[in-house]
């Protein structure tokens, strides 16, 4: 509970505190120590993805490549597809195949998509950068 906004007052005033009473070798001793816990949780969720990847269960190893499929597939309708279909229903109404009140199938709300997609992607083109670089070992085939 933060009366007043009391608990931002003490903490602003601890901060101060800290900085005048910190000196550079402490400093620099609290930033390798916040870098050291970064390293070793990076390295624990590296070990997961190792035992996420190895487990033979489509529902563990299998999230990713299904996300992949998922985006490539909602691509490949929105951008080969869809146009295709437009163009196919606009033949059958001339035609009057399909009756001229009846709607084409929807184009696809692609926002939410695109976040996923380039996510992905810019993952991935880093994990390839980080392997040309010789950073990251070869993934196992």
């Amino acid at each position: 509970m933060n009366l007043l906004g009391i608990s931002s007052i003490v903490d602003s005033v601890g901060k101060v505190i800290g900085d005048l009473h910190t000196s550079d070798k402490e400093r620099m001793e609290l930033e390798l120590e916040a870098k050291r816990i970064d390293q070793a949780i990076d390295l624990g969720q590296m070990e997961v993805n190792k035992v996420e990847a190895a487990n033979q269960n489509m529902f563990v190893a299998g999230w990713r490549p299904a996300i992949g499929w998922v985006g490539a597939g909602a691509m490949f309708y929105q951008f080969l597809a869809y146009p295709l279909l437009v163009w196919a229903w606009t033949w059958m109404q001339a035609e009057q195949i399909v009756p001229a009140e009846v709607k084409p199938p929807p184009m696809l709300d692609t926002d939410a998509l695109w976040v996923i997609l380039s996510g992905m992607l810019g993952i991935a083109g880093m994990r390839s950068f980080e392997r040309v670089k010789g950073v990251v070992p070869p993934a196992k085939s």
